[in-house]
């Protein structure tokens, strides 16, 4: 089976971190027997070479034809897009280079990336986030475009947008995550030593990631639910073992984690479930059980609402993938 192929439309001002995010990300999933499993080209609008950000050029593989040949397309972003940046229209080289896009492939925005999408109307009536310090600018330019700067990603199926730098790593790993299943993207995450799962409801802005060396911190705490998943534990308990009251527990970890205790728990859970169900055999009232949802009945819920699909089917999906 061939591999995916993503073919990377880089832009003049292009960031070189982000530049090498899904070349590192994607580049590191490889299926059991050792073959790769997505193929990563870079294409120029022009087939020139492109300025980065840091004042020099990068000789680019790949002109616009590349594009027509691509699984999926990722725009990473640029640190001037000039008009974009306001509503402008699409230059005519870049104009171009999009129309040569196959229909039926996927689409990624990286941070600004996501200006250029929605510059080819392709972002008209769906959600979308970008860069929170971006966000006025975007709403101003492109109001057809349901932004929500609050998040790190959006799954809106063909078409996936993130908000900047380490969140583009995220969207990518989910990416992983979608088409390979939990144990793939779990070994991309310990090669390139990063977190395997940030939920893309996540905010994007975080008041106090690091707390003041004299400020007590959840992190004990959610180390230690996550080896209790199963449990049923209350707030209370979570409070008690931080050693806070619960509002000044409830309080730092939305500081420190961007989300409630309740809803990143939930997400662990999940994560945890996904895991059981693509790399065991236990039955979906044990997978339940083991995941902290209590019924095979919740579980169902859950999954429904979030993934959009039954545990069973999740199943079947990952274990014809493996």
């Amino acid at each position: 089976m061939a591999p995916h192929r993503i073919v990377v439309l880089v832009l003049d001002n292009v960031p070189l971190f982000e530049l090498g995010i899904p070349s590192r990300v994607f580049g590191q999933a490889c299926a059991e027997d050792g073959s790769p499993l997505y193929e990563v080209l870079l294409c120029s609008v022009d087939g020139h070479p492109v300025r980065c950000d840091e004042g020099f050029d990068l000789v680019v593989p790949y002109g616009p034809e590349a594009l027509e040949r691509a699984d999926t397309v990722l725009i990473p972003p640029a640190c001037d897009l000039g008009d974009l940046h306001f509503g402008g229209p699409l230059p005519e080289p870049l104009a171009a280079a999009l129309a040569r896009i196959r229909p039926g492939a996927r689409m990624v925005g990286l941070c600004t990336g996501t200006h250029v999408l929605a510059a080819a109307g392709i972002l008209d009536g769906r959600p979308a986030t970008t860069h929170w310090m971006r966000a006025e600018e975007f709403r101003r330019a492109y109001p057809r475009v349901r932004l929500d700067e609050d998040v790190l990603f959006v799954d809106d199926g063909d078409v996936l947008t993130a908000a900047g730098t380490a969140a583009g790593i995220d969207l990518c790993l989910y990416l992983v995550r979608c088409d390979h299943g939990t144990a793939i993207a779990n070994q991309v995450a310990r090669r390139c030593v990063i977190p395997p799962w940030r939920d893309g409801g996540q905010a994007q802005f975080i008041e106090r990631p690091v707390p003041a060396p004299t400020v007590a911190s959840t992190a004990a705490t959610r180390a230690w639910l996550l080896d209790r998943l199963g449990d049923q534990i209350a707030l209370e308990d979570m409070a008690a073992h931080a050693r806070m009251s619960v509002r000044t527990f409830t309080r730092r970890f939305r500081d420190e984690v961007g989300s409630t205790p309740g809803r990143w728990l939930s997400a662990q859970r999940l994560e945890r479930a996904r895991d059981l169900l693509e790399n065991s055999d236990l039955s979906i009232d044990l997978v339940a059980h083991r995941a902290g949802f209590g019924t095979a009945n919740s579980l169902r819920q859950h999954m429904r609402s979030v993934l959009g699909t039954s545990p069973n089917t999740y199943r079947r999906t990952f274990r014809g993938v493996a």
